[in-house]
């Protein structure tokens, strides 16, 4: 009996990570790049900005060698290129490079290969969620916390992403594995062990080198450690051998990112982190609520008619109040149970700690990080153990939690959940308004980010256009300056153009107001464009099309 138990256990653990794996890899290459993923492509194929064909005009075709793998590249380079052109640390691009370059020939799948080291590292932190639970809980929180996190729509949102989410994700999780182990050393066998100490460290200092969210992720786990020592220090005997060890412990986790810290200062006083938007009053607090909610439950409400955005938030809301009800239930039984407590403390304890730095981050550094879903990454594990912990004795509650989140992946897959920041698939679709005219796309860039911003939405043309276009006269060009500078409209007026009687041109101006746009633009020779009012756009920035004639017509 007890091996056909052990059997069925290690089966379930097998069936929520086989359907974390198919829901993170269902449909990976359907959404189109957004700028950040576009940022990530240069990097990890071994490029940088300045292998980017800047101020000239090129066919739109060939945008697809700009994500080409370059062979040859080393970390060292890849570090050095993102200590001076970007504001992470290295060792993701690093990982991602070597990924890539396992894979090629990239070939027309690149997009999915692209996102597909995020998904196994979102498929890994479900096994080690399930480690998490198994050892603060028991090992049917275990499998509960492995399945929960598998349909989490959140998760699979992250693991989908061409990002550095899901390796610090999974990396915090090991760390709580290690951090939790640490805590029933302490209070259980009254003795650290070294080498749990010593891997619980090297996560910590990898992890450092990952994301720079994941300094929040220690400090918390940092503090936690003497809450739990204060919380129940009758119960320790050795208590100089346990301080000294952990003071060294973290030392060296300090002492290993020294090499990177002045580069991370650098990057933090960097134009491209002034983004974020200032902290509106009680903004992050209702924003993290619906953070959580977005965890467990994600129906469509972005971009979809009134009623069905008012019908979907309504039942979002009606689901996250019903399982907050259940959870805090959940919990005070944990908490009341001696054999749990100092688990559950410990887990509540760091989830405390990063909510208490994203608050502090807010309204002491006017930088609202609340308002973006995928950085609650950082305390994401330890919320959906103690989620995980708090129903598992509840039967009818798994059961709703784990049909609803399937429903939520799927519409995350099918891009109808967590659509990518300015659509640059909707962008394509309102600029291929006319498929038999050549098209002409200019971006006026004040940085790198317009760039990569301007490539998400040529890609996201070349799909549309290239394979049904029978003209080869499309064209792209990023021309330096803002479109309300007259440097900007000089370069494009000296621009060689294509000859052709007739053309769409759509200029890209972020920053731009719709009345900064002119009513005419001239190109070289005898070409003049005027302005179409009707087809004005603003997604997150504005995109404005020009009719354009030669005058020999």
């Amino acid at each position: 009996m007890p091996n056909r138990k052990l059997y069925l256990h290690y089966l379930g653990l097998a069936g929520a990570i086989t359907l974390g794996a198919v829901l993170r890899f269902w449909h990976l290459g359907l959404k189109p790049l957004w700028m950040d993923e576009v940022i990530t492509a240069i990097f990890s194929l071994g490029k940088n900005y300045h292998d980017l064909p800047l101020d000239i005009l090129f066919p739109l075709q060939r945008v697809q060698e700009i994500f080409t793998f370059q062979p040859g590249v080393s970390c060292n380079q890849i570090a050095n290129n993102l200590a001076n052109q970007s504001t992470h640390p290295p060792l993701f691009f690093c990982g991602m490079y070597s990924w890539l370059g396992w894979m090629t020939p990239l070939g027309s799948e690149w997009v999915a290969k692209l996102r597909s080291l995020p998904a196994v590292f979102g498929v890994g932190a479900i096994a080690a969620i399930y480690g998490v639970n198994r050892i603060a809980f028991y090992p049917a929180s275990g499998i509960i916390a492995a399945l929960i996190m598998a349909v989490s729509p959140f998760a699979v949102y992250l693991s989908q992403e061409a990002r550095h989410y899901t390796m610090p994700m999974f990396l915090i999780t090991l760390a709580l594995l290690g951090l939790i182990q640490i805590q029933q050393d302490i209070f259980g066998q009254q003795r650290l062990r070294l080498w749990v100490v010593i891997l619980w460290s090297i996560v910590n200092s990898i992890g450092l080198y990952v994301h720079y969210f994941f300094i929040l992720a220690f400090i918390a786990e940092i503090i936690t450690l003497p809450i739990l020592i204060y919380w129940a220090k009758a119960k320790i005997l050795n208590k100089r051998q346990v301080y000294l060890t952990l003071i060294l412990s973290t030392s060296s986790v300090v002492i290993s990112f020294i090499p990177w810290i002045l580069v991370m200062l650098s990057h933090s006083q960097s134009a491209e982190t002034n983004w974020l938007p200032a902290t509106m009053h009680i903004a992050p607090i209702y924003q993290t609520l619906i953070n959580w909610i977005l965890m467990v439950i994600a129906l469509p409400v972005e971009n979809q008619p009134l009623l069905i955005t008012a019908i979907c938030g309504f039942l979002m809301v009606a689901f996250a109040l019903w399982l907050g009800w259940q959870v805090c239930k959940g919990l005070k039984r944990l908490w009341l149970d001696n054999t749990y407590n100092l688990a559950t403390l410990t887990l509540l304890s760091f989830t405390i700690i990063v909510l208490i730095q994203f608050f502090g981050i807010a309204y002491l550094l006017g930088k609202d990080i609340t308002i973006i879903p995928r950085y609650n990454f950082v305390y994401y594990p330890s919320f959906c153990a103690l989620l995980a912990a708090s129903i598992t004795k509840i039967h009818k509650s798994k059961f709703i939690i784990l049909l609803v989140g399937m429903l939520s992946c799927i519409f995350v897959v099918s891009n109808l959940v967590f659509q990518k920041p300015f659509q640059p698939e909707k962008t394509a679709q309102n600029m291929n308004l006319e498929p038999s005219l050549p098209l002409m796309l200019v971006v006026g860039y004040n940085n790198y980010q317009d760039v990569a911003l301007g490539l998400s939405f040529a890609l996201a043309l070349q799909k549309l256009r290239v394979p049904v276009s029978v003209n080869h006269s499309d064209s792209l060009a990023f021309l330096k300056k803002s479109l309300n500078s007259p440097a900007f409209w000089e370069k494009l007026d000296e621009m060689s153009t294509p000859a052709t009687s007739q053309m769409n041109l759509w200029l890209v101006g972020p920053g731009m107001r719709r009345r900064d746009y002119p009513q005419q633009v001239a190109l070289s020779g005898d070409g003049v464009c005027t302005i179409d009012t009707t087809q004005h756009y603003r997604i997150g920035i504005p995109y404005q099309l020009y009719r354009c004639k030669s005058h020999k017509d």
